[in-house]
């Protein structure tokens, strides 16, 4: 299968709303990107229709089609019978000298392979009374059971879809001719490479719009009836039955839409428990008019289903229809390449996922897949990552910050923009004699706190940081930082108790004045004692001196 859905790389923002809408969840994620898996796909194209970043990306056919122009050989084309959905008001004598304006030889309606189609089914059921006939107009429910239920390939109708009948029928009629065809259909590029040799190239509406409007071709408003169109009901659910004769006898008759729908009614065929049932099946919801081509983009489903009712007639196309053998077409069975891994191996990867027990398994679809085991048995064939898992992220991210706050030694408090308490962790609970959270959380901090600080920095904007507080009622010294956080609107207190601190420096002043006070004291004293010693060596040398001067007298008198 060539890669007609592509992603574009740059786009992909992992909210995994691609794999959560894959009805066979065949999207790997790898290197946070998401890639098709090719082997698994059955190019629906819900991944291209629900991604918020355009990341899809669908192969372009508009070059092939140009060559195929030049190259000389008339092109038909075969254009599906929902144009008149996505082409309002527009008919197909207005489809068709648009078309022919673009370089192509001429233009028929794929409802003319339909009604081929149509009467073989009927064949199938009234002359070889198959038991259970599913119809294979659909090539994505073909994909969907040739890779997941092989075992009911022999209910499948192994008829050409109107596309091949129709186009084939093309090249009877103009054996040199090369056909296109137009449709909402991304699945119809596979089909068209894998039958080869019947359809050339294949454009989506949407191509079409391009080429069209570079060419600056406008399309007219001009709707022309015709009462032998029955087969244009086809791309509408319960259009096939609509056109066929559904009076089979012991013959139920049935149309489903949408993967999951078919799904169900596969399994249920799977359990023998449907006979005797014909079963038109389309992939897309609403059959062929909800698309994922459909430049609409499934936004009026009615309006749709409206404006092909009325276009359609009430008899058949009349056409020459083929021989059985002609309109046969093989539908092998596709092995899917991923293997699956033993139970243990599940247990494993669910451990690692923190799935420990049964109770553990949420099951909550959030990473795309229905259960915690679907989702363990993708991360073992490399298509998912254990990250994926909301809940498992959540619990460690929620782990992580709580042990980082409640192991530090730092107060947290959280306040909401009214000033409420929305977290507090234990340093603070400590701080303000409080036993438990829940006792504070939710209530206005002002049952614990001055709110005065943070009403200025939340209404100013400017954070408070490392300002050094008194509690008086709790009797502690605190160095508080405030950061308020605009995005989330959040205002977070840090708060570091710096009371031992506190204490320490007042110590510590204690003691300076203290020792101050006593070399005051010592300087004093010691002035005292100089003063004393001055004093009396003063009268000392006093009396020395008159008692030198008295015996120099005596001496000098002899």
């Amino acid at each position: 299968m060539s890669e007609f859905l592509k992603l574009k790389k740059s786009n992909c923002k992992n909210c995994y709303k691609c794999i959560r809408h894959c009805p066979v969840k065949s999207i790997r994620f790898s290197g946070n990107q998401a890639h098709i898996v090719s082997n698994e796909c059955i190019l629906c194209g819900q991944c291209f229709v629900v991604c918020p970043q355009n990341a899809k990306e669908i192969a372009d056919g508009t070059e092939s089609v140009r060559v195929l122009i030049q190259s000389g050989a008339p092109v038909y084309v075969s254009l599906a019978p929902s144009f008149i959905a996505n082409y309002e008001g527009v008919g197909i004598d207005s489809m068709r000298r648009a078309l022919i304006a673009l370089g192509f030889a001429d233009v028929e309606e794929t409802a003319i392979g339909a009604t081929m189609v149509k009467n073989e089914y009927e064949r199938l059921i009234f002359e070889e009374k198959r038991d259970i006939v599913i119809s294979s107009c659909c090539h994505s429910v073909n994909l969907l059971i040739q890779k997941n239920f092989p075992h009911l390939l022999s209910h499948l109708a192994d008829v050409q879809s109107p596309m091949l009948a129709h186009c084939e029928d093309i090249k009877r009629r103009h054996p040199d001719a090369k056909t296109v065809f137009i449709g909402p259909c991304l699945a119809k590029k596979d089909e068209a490479e894998h039958y080869e040799g019947i359809v050339d190239a294949v454009l989506t509406f949407e191509e079409l719009s391009v080429m069209l409007n570079n060419a600056g071709i406008t399309l007219e408003k001009s709707v022309d009836n015709t009462e032998s169109s029955r087969a244009r009901l086809f791309p509408t659910t319960g259009g096939i039955l609509k056109t066929m004769d559904c009076t089979a006898e012991g013959y139920a008759y049935l149309a489903v839409d949408g993967v999951e729908n078919c799904i169900s009614v596969l399994q249920d065929i799977e359990a023998g428990d449907i006979h005797r049932c014909f079963i038109e099946m389309s992939a897309c919801v609403g059959s062929c008019i909800g698309g994922p081509i459909m430049e609409k983009n499934h936004r009026s489903p009615l309006h749709s289903y409206r404006a092909v009712t009325d276009y359609a007639g009430q008899e058949q196309f009349a056409v020459d229809q083929p021989a059985a053998e002609s309109m046969r077409k093989h539908i092998e069975y596709i092995e899917k390449k991923a293997k699956l891994p033993t139970e243990t191996e599940i247990a494993a990867i669910l451990r690692q996922m923190g799935k420990i027990k049964k109770a553990d398994e949420l099951n909550c679809g959030t990473c795309g897949y229905n259960t915690c085991r679907e989702k363990a048995i993708a991360v073992y064939q490399g298509k998912a990552e254990i990250s994926m898992c909301l809940p498992y992220l959540k619990d460690r991210a929620e782990n992580f910050s709580d042990n980082i706050i409640n192991n530090t030694p730092n107060a947290i408090i959280v306040l909401n923009d009214d000033l409420e308490i929305q977290q507090i962790n234990r340093s603070a609970l400590s701080i303000f004699n409080l036993s438990k959270a829940s006792d504070i959380l939710g209530e206005p901090v002002v049952r614990i706190l001055d709110p005065n600080t943070f009403i200025s920095v939340r209404n100013s904007g400017r954070n408070a940081h490392n300002v050094r507080t008194y509690l008086p009622e709790y009797r502690r010294y605190v160095e508080q930082t405030i950061v308020f956080d605009r995005d989330y609107h959040i205002l977070i207190c840090i708060m570091r108790d710096v009371t031992d601190e506190e204490y320490q420096h007042k110590k510590k002043d204690d003691m300076r004045e203290q020792t101050m006070e006593i070399a005051d004291r010592v300087v004093e004293k010691q002035m005292r004692i100089v003063q004393e010693i001055a004093s009396l060596l003063g009268e000392t040398a006093a009396e020395t001196k008159i008692a030198l001067t008295k015996l120099k007298e005596s001496i000098k008198d002899d």
